[in-house]
């Protein structure tokens, strides 16, 4: 199965621990990539403070973030697992899963991240700061860049199973599956009365991914997902063309 999740601002940083090894990481086809975008992101932000400020959307009482990117090769690296603080990552609560469902996270759920492409959850990288709507020196914008890159990739990853979607509206621009793996694709949306709760949209979707992982089955079609779902969610599975909508209702 192939459960895709967004990464977080949020971060944790580290005071010790191996530096980047981008050889390691999961898909080392994209290592030729991975390696452009950091050199991109490492030259911004050791340059022109108030550039690398305008680029990465931040204020100058965020300058330690900018900092942080100039350090992306040295900087002690941490499991993504362990990486990502958001909200989506408190509902998905890893470290209280057992060993079966964490077994199960660590084989199907992959983050699409901004610097990174796709990262399983073992994988060790640094913090770092780069929202996908960013457009980096010398590379243009993210979206684009990954979608070049990620679509054979994601489609072997996925085989015959299902994919679940959880990324955010801007890194589900990344990778948008066609043809046959469309109609094993399931989009996951949050309401409340009719209405989009972005906080709660975030932690609930993470409750989703702790969900399949607790559940710890391979699934390839959408209504086996409302199988193991309903139990927990309130939820309604829907044609979004020629995908899948699954609407969680709270």
């Amino acid at each position: 199965m192939l459960v895709l999740l967004p990464p977080s601002e949020g971060k944790t940083s580290a005071r010790r621990g191996k530096p980047l090894d981008l050889q390691t990481l999961s898909w080392p086809e994209l290592t030729p990539a991975r390696e452009r975008l950091v050199d991109a992101l490492i030259e911004l932000a050791s340059g022109d403070r108030r550039l690398a400020r305008e680029r990465l959307a931040l204020s100058e009482r965020m300058d330690d973030e900018v900092e942080r990117d100039t350090k992306l090769r040295s900087a002690p690296t941490l499991k993504a697992a362990d990486l990502y603080t958001g909200v989506l990552y408190d509902g998905l609560d890893l470290a209280s899963l057992d060993t079966a469902a964490r077994r199960w996270a660590n084989r199907n759920l992959v983050i699409v991240s901004s610097l990174f492409g796709t990262v399983r959850l073992n994988d060790r990288i640094p913090p770092y700061r780069l929202g996908i709507c960013t457009r980096l020196p010398g590379i243009g914008a993210l979206t684009s860049f990954w979608r070049e890159q990620l679509g054979s990739l994601l489609v072997e990853a996925a085989g015959r199973d299902l994919v679940v979607d959880l990324r955010s509206n801007d890194y589900a621009a990344t990778w948008r599956p066609r043809g046959p793996l469309a109609a094993r694709t399931v989009a996951v949306h949050v309401r409340r009365e009719g209405v989009v709760a972005s906080h709660d949209a975030k932690y609930t979707r993470g409750l989703v991914a702790r969900q399949l992982s607790i559940a710890g089955e391979r699934l390839r079609r959408p209504d086996q997902l409302v199988d193991v779902l309903a139990p927990a969610f309130d939820v309604r599975l829907d044609r979004a063309g020629l995908s899948w909508r699954l609407e969680v209702l709270l």
